[in-house]
C-alpha cells in the first residue's frame, strides 16, 4: 500500500522493521518509516496506533526491540533524547516542555549558553537568541520571561530552540491543538520556511484539514502496524479516515444528534443563579437536568473553562448561588461538590489528571479511593471488577490494568480519566474538552459514551471548541462570548450556524436571547 511516487533522493531518516514491546505487548510491529529532507511528512493514526511510540523510538526515549534506524544513511542507536538532539533531531511536543520562569533567550539556548571568562555571557546569549528567532520571523524581546507569552509564542520559542543544534529533523507532535486559526497560520508559515531550507519535518495532528494543507506526504499507522505511505493528492479524506480506522468512514454519524429528543423530566440536578468570578466569568444563570447533555460553546477566551471550574468548585465564585439537588452549596471547595456527585474532567489532562508513573488501575480508582479516604483502601476484588468493566466499556488500549499510564496514548489516557469519574457514579459529569487532541475513533467513542450516560439519567456538561461536536451531543447549548453568557439554544434552534450567529450577535441582541 506504499506509494511509490514519493520524493526522490535519499531519506534523512530511514526506519526499517521497527518493533517496540512493553511487557510482551507489541506497541509497534515491523514498521517502516521514511523522512526526506525538505518535506513535511504527516504521521497519522488513531490514538494507540503507535505514533508516539514511533517518535520515541526515533528520539531515544524507547529502544526498539527489533529493527534499524538510519540517519543520513548511517545506522544509529540512541539511548537518550539528548543523543538524538545532538545528532540533529529536535522534538516539539503538544505540551510545551520549556521553563516558564526563565527568559526567552535562556530557554532557547539552555545547555548551549555562550560563555565569557567561564561565566554565561547574557548579552551574547540574547543576541544569539534574537538571531535564531529572526531566522523564522519571530520578533519578541529575548530578555522577556517566557510565561508572559501566549502558548502559540511558546511553541515558536520551542521551535527556535531546535535551531540551536542546526536540526536536520524537526518533530512537531500536535503543535496546533491549543492554537487558534491565526496562530496556526503563523506556525505553518514558519514550518514552510524551515521546509524550504531543507529541514525534514515530521508532523503529527488530528486535524485533517491542517494535514492536507501542510503535508507533502503522509504515513498511516493502525494498531501498531504500518498501513501505508501516501501522497495527499492520492488519498482523499474519506479514504484516509478509512485507513486509520480499518473500516468505512462515517463513524461519527453513528452518534446521532440528541437535540430535541428529550425534555427535562425532573427537578434540575444543578442550578446556578448569578454565579460569577471577577476577571474570569460574568454572573450567569444555568440549570442542568437529569438525563440532559448541556453543551458549552464559545471562542477561546470566552470563559468556558472558567464557568466549568466554578460549577466544580475548583475556583471560588465572588457572587451568586449554586445548588445541587435543591441544596445550596455553602462550602465551595471541590471536595464538597464531589461529595454531592459533581465530577470534573479538566481539559489539562497532563497537569490536572494523569499520574504518569502509576498503573491504569491506580489511575482509574484514584477518585474512588480519595472519596473513601486512604485509611479505607478499595478491596482488590472490587477494584479489579471496576477496572475490568470500564476498560471494556471504553475500549481502553492496551486492555492491561497494570500498564503504566505514561505509556498510553493521549486518547487512551483521556478514557482512563473519564472512567475514573464514572466509577464514582456522579450525578453531574463536567467534561472540559474531553476530545481535544485525540483521534476520530476515540472521539466518536467518547461521544457515544456521553449519549449513553445521559440515557441512563446522568446530567452532563460538555465543553468543546468544535461547534459540530457540541451540536451533535447536546440537548441544549449555552453560548459564551467575552466571559458573558450570550445565548441558550435548544431543540431545532441548535446548529453550528445558530451558535456562530449568537457569538457574532451585537450586545443588545445577545442579551435578549440570553434572557
Amino acid at each position: 500500500m506504499t506509494d511509490s511516487s514519493a520524493t526522490g533522493g535519499n531519506p534523512v531518516v530511514d526506519m526499517r522493521g521497527i518493533t517496540v514491546e512493553f511487557s510482551g505487548v507489541k506497541a509497534l510491529a515491523d514498521v517502516d518509516f521514511r523522512l526526506f529532507p525538505g518535506e513535511v511528512h504527516a504521521l497519522m493514526g488513531e490514538n494507540g496506533a503507535g505514533k508516539s511510540t514511533l517518535i520515541k523510538a526515533l528520539t531515544g526515549v524507547h529502544r526498539p526491540t527489533a529493527g534499524t534506524i538510519l540517519l543520513k544513511g548511517e545506522p544509529v542507536e540512541f539511548t537518550a533524547p539528548g543523543q538524538a538532539r545532538n545528532a540533529g533531531i529536535s522534538t516539539v511536543y503538544q505540551e510545551v516542555n520549556l521553563c516558564p520562569n526563565l527568559s526567552v533567550a535562556e530557554n532557547i539556548l539552555l545547555g548551549h549558553e555562550p560563555r565569557r571568562l567561564g561565566a554565561i555571557d547574557g548579552r551574547a546569549m540574547r543576541a544569539r537568541a534574537a538571531e535564531l528567532m529572526a531566522r523564522i520571523g519571530l520578533s519578541i524581546d529575548p530578555a522577556s520571561v517566557l510565561s508572559s507569552h501566549s502558548i502559540a509564542v511558546q511553541q515558536l520559542v520551542a521551535i527556535t530552540r531546535a535551531l540551536v543544534v542546526d536540526a536536520s529533523v524537526l518533530v512537531l507532535d500536535e503543535p496546533t491543538s491549543s492554537l487558534d486559526s491565526d496562530e496556526v497560520e503563523e506556525l505553518f508559515r514558519i514550518v514552510r520556511v524551515l521546509r524550504d531550507e531543507g529541514v525534514a519535518i515530521l508532523f503529527v495532528s488530528h486535524f485533517l484539514d491542517q494535514v492536507y494543507e501542510i503535508a507533502d506526504r503522509m504515513t498511516v499507522l493502525r494498531n501498531g502496524g504500518l498501513v501505508g505511505e501516501y501522497l495527499p493528492q492520492h488519498l482523499d479524506r474519506m479514504a484516509l479516515v478509512s485507513a486509520m480506522l480499518g473500516r468505512e468512514a462515517g463513524l461519527l454519524d453513528e452518534v446521532e444528534r440528541r437535540s430535541g429528543e428529550r425534555t427535562p423530566r425532573s427537578a434540575p440536578v444543578l442550578v446556578a443563579k448569578g454565579l460569577g468570578r471577577a476577571g474570569a466569568i460574568e454572573p450567569f444563570d444555568l440549570e442542568i437536568h437529569e438525563g440532559e447533555v448541556v453543551g458549552l460553546a464559545g471562542l477561546l477566551g470566552s470563559g468556558r473553562t472558567e464557568l466549568a471550574r466554578l460549577l466544580a468548585g475548583a475556583d471560588r465564585p465572588d457572587t451568586g448561588l449554586l445548588m445541587v439537588d435543591g441544596e445550596t452549596i455553602r462550602s465551595r471547595g471541590p471536595r464538597s461538590l464531589i461529595a454531592k456527585g459533581v465530577a470534573f474532567c479538566s481539559e489539562d489532562r497532563k497537569a490536572e489528571g494523569v499520574v504518569e508513573d502509576l498503573s491504569v488501575r491506580d489511575n482509574l480508582i484514584l477518585a474512588t479511593q480519595a472519596a473513601r479516604g486512604w485509611a479505607r483502601p478499595v478491596a482488590r476484588r472490587t477494584a479489579e471488577a471496576m477496572v475490568a468493566e470500564y476498560i471494556e466499556r471504553l475500549d481502553i488500549r492496551p486492555a492491561d490494568p497494570d500498564a503504566v499510564m505514561g505509556n498510553l496514548s493521549g486518547g487512551n489516557q483521556q478514557k482512563v480519566l473519564l472512567a475514573r469519574w464514572l466509577v464514582t457514579r456522579p450525578r453531574l459529569l463536567i467534561l472540559d474538552e474531553p476530545t481535544r487532541g485525540i483521534d476520530i475513533g476515540a472521539k466518536a467513542q467518547i461521544q457515544k459514551v456521553v449519549a449513553e450516560l445521559a440515557a441512563e439519567g446522568m446530567a452532563v456538561l460538555f465543553i468543546s471548541a468544535e461547534l459540530e461536536e457540541v451540536v451533535r451531543v447536546s440537548d441544549r447549548v449555552v453560548v459564551l462570548r467575552d466571559r458573558h453568557k450570550v445565548a441558550e439554544l435548544s431543540g431545532a434552534e441548535i446548529s453550528a450556524d445558530s451558535v456562530m450567529t449568537a457569538i457574532a450577535a451585537d450586545a443588545h441582541a445577545s442579551a435578549a436571547v440570553a434572557s
